[in-house]
């Protein structure tokens, strides 16, 4: 499909956020993704995998995670500076302002004529539990969550209770883990508590463990696996075509 790409400011309880808009160019009706970032936010590598998604026929929202932290269009480098900043924000920024993040996007694709009303949630690192956040909102039908990080951890800022994974009873819709065996930030035991407590909970999801290190889908640097990208890539479009349609 080919595309097209705006960025709007959609307004929130912690400010302006600039979210960019990827989407098919034929007139039509389409489901949506949340996509979110790393803590780097809206880099090369985020847009091109939005636009990716979006090529599937989606209408794709890339959100500034960290909106209220940093002035408009902030683009973190991959390098230490860059990771000490975002990593800075995350401890900064509460779970309850990325739940009403949410909450404001649905809001903005309910006025769009062109969204079909059913939206899913995707994303990476810290996106892969931001878009596991985002599944507790009965808003969202489908998530694929990838190497979903400070999940089994529990340490993100919320209010006492108000955990990710400890609400995730809260689900309704499908999910989907995916992991790299080799990610030092989610080890054997974390991916094991996230297992159980969405067993326990009754979730419908499926699990995919793979031969890989930490960001393997982003395609700069040395732990790219396109392969296995591809293969994640097929499977998120699989889920969201089943559950958005």
């Amino acid at each position: 499909m080919i595309l097209t790409k705006h960025d709007v400011d959609i307004e929130t309880p912690t400010g302006p956020m600039r979210t960019g808009v990827f989407q098919p160019a034929e007139p039509g009706r389409y489901p949506a993704l949340l996509f979110y970032s790393e803590i780097f936010q809206r880099t090369a590598p985020i847009e091109r995998a939005a636009a990716l998604m979006a090529g599937h026929g989606f209408i794709v929202l890339v959100p500034e995670v960290f909106h209220e932290l940093n002035p408009i269009g902030t683009v973190l480098a991959y390098d230490d500076a860059g990771k000490d900043k975002g990593n800075s924000d995350k401890w900064e920024k509460p779970l309850e302002s990325h739940d009403s993040d949410t909450v404001a996007m649905l809001d903005y694709l309910a006025s769009l004529d062109s969204h079909n009303g059913r939206t899913g949630g995707m994303g990476v690192c810290i996106g892969g539990h931001l878009a596991f956040r985002a599944a507790l909102n009965p808003g969202i039908a489908a998530a694929s969550c990838l190497y979903a990080t400070d999940l089994h951890s529990d340490t993100l800022p919320a209010a006492p209770g108000n955990g990710t994974l400890e609400r995730c009873g809260d689900i309704e819709g499908e999910m989907m883990m995916v992991w790299g065996r080799q990610d030092p930030h989610v080890p054997t035991e974390g991916r094991a508590k996230v297992h159980h407590a969405l067993m326990d909970a009754g979730v419908t999801f499926a699990w995919h463990e793979v031969n890989a290190q930490h960001a393997f889908m982003r395609d700069e640097g040395d732990r790219y696996d396109p392969e296995l990208a591809l293969f994640v890539y097929q499977q998120s479009v699989a889920l969201f075509r089943r559950c958005l349609a």
